[in-house]
């Protein structure tokens, strides 16, 4: 068997996408509140529309999601039905500090994710927990302009520090920040950045970054001194890039794009940042914001392991101008012709998953948790109520039998697995409904209609299988 005992097969979830519950128990506002659907979602995820509150006629999916808030005692132990050793979901910062800046905490924000770890435990159920999956109180960013301002670290360590404590003995795996390199690509929701007009968004983008890779090294010092069993993980959204053709142009290019994903991870894992991201800053007229003791905290509080999220890779081109580029993928790029692609445009590239891990691994030799990996897709309802999603096993076959090689052939050190969107909910990048990943379907469409009723699809079963043979049956 490739995999090893104890492999923690499971799926993934973050606050903003399934909870709902936007202004109950004490939560405040907070970014990822302001993200409607429709097509202002991109302009104000990228910081390019300024918005301090919610408009009047937009719609925000997120504020009832699929209402894990309510659910989550079903939802769990559907995913317990499944097999799953782990769950991810990540913490909604303002259940926890409704502002961001108050000195005592929310109880029955803490009362809440208490609740789920505990019932995630009597399913034997290991939480995989992300401290920020892109929430930012709307306090903090209206105060500080969000991560640019350095006095946001104070605040997050604070949130950190309170986790840490009140979770002890619940909750041993965490990941700081959800796919870090996301700020260069969707910086209002990744960091809670807003642009002036002229304003040299490389720089604010650096400085926010600097900021959480302090706030990480923190919080990763801290975790391991409030509980040595602690194990801490950074993220990124990963997918190797390919050169178009094999001139040395493209391939430079290539090289290029994948660095800029790595080097905050770099950073991270490594404990410093690598020479050739000091010269990218530099040469985007920009400069890392180091302040006395940064550079020390950075090399001496590296992450125990690197997760990432995988679901296709991408191709480079030195011309701008040549080949047709993806549809709605926020790392857009060159379509690859050898590849079939998802309603939504993203390439289909198992192989890409497999040469992605062992890029991962080869690069930092340090335990790899693939935390995000599947296919969105339309589902349909059949008249005798099944969902027969045959085409989502085929993507995720093809996916784990990638994985199962990089482990079994090419040695690669892996914790564990954890599709995307176990149950279906809100997409980040597009604010859909009706882009489901789920093993679970729930009864909900892009405008918020419907029952919420939880139905268990062709795949629910399958994976269950994949799970009880530890991956030997796909």
């Amino acid at each position: 068997m490739s995999f090893k005992e104890g492999f923690l097969w499971g799926g993934a979830t973050a606050a903003n996408q399934v909870e709902g519950g936007v202004a109950e128990d004490g939560r405040g506002l907070a970014n990822v509140d302001l993200m409607p659907h429709g097509k202002d979602r991109y302009s104000i995820g990228t910081g390019k529309k300024i918005v301090h509150a919610c408009e009047e006629g937009a719609y925000y999916p997120s504020h009832q999601a699929v209402d894990f808030y309510h659910n989550y005692v079903q939802d769990i132990a559907l995913m317990a039905e499944m097999g799953f050793r782990t769950f991810r979901l990540s913490i909604a910062w303002t259940r926890i500090f409704p502002n961001g800046d108050e000195e005592q905490p929310n109880e029955a924000g803490l009362k809440f994710y208490e609740n789920i770890f505990k019932e995630c435990k009597k399913h034997d159920i290991e939480p995989l927990v992300t401290i920020c999956h892109f929430d930012c109180p709307m306090h903090l960013i209206e105060k500080f302009g969000g991560w640019r301002d350095r006095k946001m670290i104070e605040q997050y360590v604070k949130l950190a520090r309170t986790l840490f404590t009140r979770y002890k003995g619940l909750v041993k795996y965490w990941i700081t920040f959800n796919e870090i390199n996301m700020i260069l690509h969707f910086p209002f929701v990744a960091a809670g950045l807003r642009f002036d007009q002229n304003e040299n968004e490389y720089q604010a983008m650096i400085t926010a970054a600097h900021h959480e890779l302090v706030a990480s090294a923190l919080a990763t010092r801290i975790g391991h001194e409030i509980d040595p069993e602690n194990r801490i993980g950074c993220m990124l959204a990963a997918g190797t890039y390919y050169p178009q053709t094999c001139r040395p142009e493209d391939y430079w290019k290539a090289l290029c794009d994948n660095r800029e994903s790595y080097m905050f991870i770099d950073v991270q894992s490594k404990g410093a940042y690598p020479s050739y991201a000091l010269k990218w800053i530099e040469q985007n007229h920009a400069h890392v914001p180091f302040e006395k003791g940064d550079k020390e905290l950075l090399q001496d509080n590296t992450v125990d392991f690197i997760s990432f999220s995988y679901y296709s890779s991408r191709v480079s081109s030195a011309d701008p101008k040549n080949g047709q580029q993806t549809e709605s993928n926020i790392f857009a790029s060159v379509i690859n012709p050898f590849l079939e692609s998802s309603e939504w445009g993203w390439q289909i590239d198992p192989l890409g998953f497999r040469i992605t891990i062992n890029e991962l691994y080869d690069r930092y030799q340090k335990p790899l948790f693939v935390v995000e990996n599947g296919l969105g897709a339309k589902d349909t309802i059949a008249s005798n109520g099944a969902i027969q999603d045959d085409y989502r096993i085929d993507y995720l076959r093809k996916h784990i039998q990638a994985m199962k090689d990089a482990v079994e052939k090419d040695g690669v050190d892996l914790i564990g697995y954890t599709t995307w969107g176990c149950i279906d909910l809100i997409s980040n990048g597009t604010g859909e409904m009706e882009k489901r990943y789920g093993f679970i379907y729930v009864d909900r469409d892009n405008l918020g209609n419907g029952t919420l009723k939880r139905i268990k699809k062709k795949s629910f079963y399958w994976y269950k299988d994949v799970i009880a043979s530890n991956g030997e049956i796909l």
